[in-house]
């Protein structure tokens, strides 16, 4: 059994909006996904850091969803920016028992376990030039009050923190999502969002007491990023 970590998957099984397009790592991405995933059992949990599915609802989606129930290991969904199907915790579940889908487990207020640890997390926010500051500080509060919410559930337990937006980049700071963590006592964080020549804004290993990893799709080249044994 192990822990594994991976974002932006941007399945479009449902829809016509293929990465394939961008050229580059995405020709044959769903392929590459596949072919990562076989490094995984039955018994494995993977995290999937947002950018799950470009469907517009839980419908669209369902493809993309029937896609990873196929895939080896447990697989729990946190929400990405572009996740416009997301929905209330309760209709999703709803929506994958109603489709026989049992190996995704949704993370948002809540904590998971695997064996001592705990897995914690949110969509997070970076600072965005088109909102204005009261915008900003909205979102920002919001996933402020979800992650305090998920590491509150984690009790004693080892924390880990996911998300899909990197709390770090190389110009930018969520600081109080940071101090969330720090006072939790979170050393080790999980993100995705970042592609392309996005990559080399990623922050990746310890800055003040946390060590920081990227686990975008094309940055891990498909493949999902073992944490944990």
């Amino acid at each position: 059994m192990a822990l594994y970590a991976i974002g932006d998957l941007h399945l479009s099984h449902g829809v016509d909006k293929p990465m394939d397009v961008f050229g580059g790592g995405w020709v044959n991405y769903i392929e590459k996904i596949s072919n990562g995933f076989a490094n995984l059992t039955s018994g494995d949990v993977c995290i999937l850091c947002g950018d799950i599915s470009w469907g517009m609802n839980l419908v669209e989606s369902l493809d993309d969803f029937l896609f990873i129930e196929r895939l080896p290991g447990k697989k729990i969904i946190l929400k990405g920016n572009h996740d416009y199907w997301w929905s209330t915790a309760a209709k999703m579940k709803s929506f994958f028992d109603s489709n026989m889908i049992k190996t995704i487990e949704i993370l948002q207020n809540n904590c998971f376990s695997y064996n001592d640890v705990s897995i914690c997390g949110t969509r997070g926010w970076m600072p965005d030039d088109e909102f204005n500051t009261a915008q900003n500080e909205k979102i920002t509060n919001r996933e402020v009050q979800r992650l305090q919410t998920s590491l509150k559930q984690a009790e004693k337990n080892i924390k880990l923190c996911f998300f899909h937006y990197p709390p770090r980049t190389k110009n930018t700071v969520s600081y109080d999502i940071i101090s969330v963590m720090n006072n939790f006592g979170v050393k080790n964080c999980y993100y995705g969002h970042l592609h392309a020549d996005g990559h080399r804004l990623a922050v990746q290993g310890p800055v003040d007491g946390i060590e920081y990893k990227m686990v975008s799709a094309d940055y891990i080249n498909f493949s999902p990023a073992k944490i944990l044994e």
